[in-house]
């Protein structure tokens, strides 16, 4: 059986960015974190062993997001690659980082950048 696992808005303030302000000021950012595993015999026996433990996920990237990186697609990466190696029972993932009112020119909500197996 496949199941889903979903971290949602997970929200940070960081130092992203290729302008100069951004690593001296920072940003908002959002990240959503996507897995499909196999969960059956977790929620058959009620035992947190047999999952994917979404407090980990989130302590992943709050971890990986406070390293400084020009891009986004960089820190996208660092997290897609270390929860794939923490979880071997992750089949699926999908990272989303959204970067809130980034500094362009142009009324934008924000940007943001997509890493998925799902597709």
């Amino acid at each position: 059986m496949k199941n889903l696992i979903e971290v949602s808005g997970i929200k940070l303030y960081c130092f992203h960015g290729c302008l100069e302000e951004e690593s001296r000021i920072g940003g908002h950012y959002r990240v959503n974190i996507k897995l499909e595993t196999d969960f059956t015999l977790a929620a058959q026996n009620d035992d947190l062993s047999k999952t994917i433990d979404y407090v980990t996920v989130n302590e992943i990237v709050e971890s990986e997001m406070q390293i400084p990186a020009k891009l986004i697609e960089h820190v996208g990466q660092r997290i897609y690659l270390r929860i794939k190696s923490t979880f071997s029972s992750c089949l699926k993932l999908e990272v989303e980082i959204v970067k809130l009112s980034p500094p362009i020119n142009g009324d934008v909500d924000s940007v943001a950048i997509t890493i998925s197996d799902f597709y």
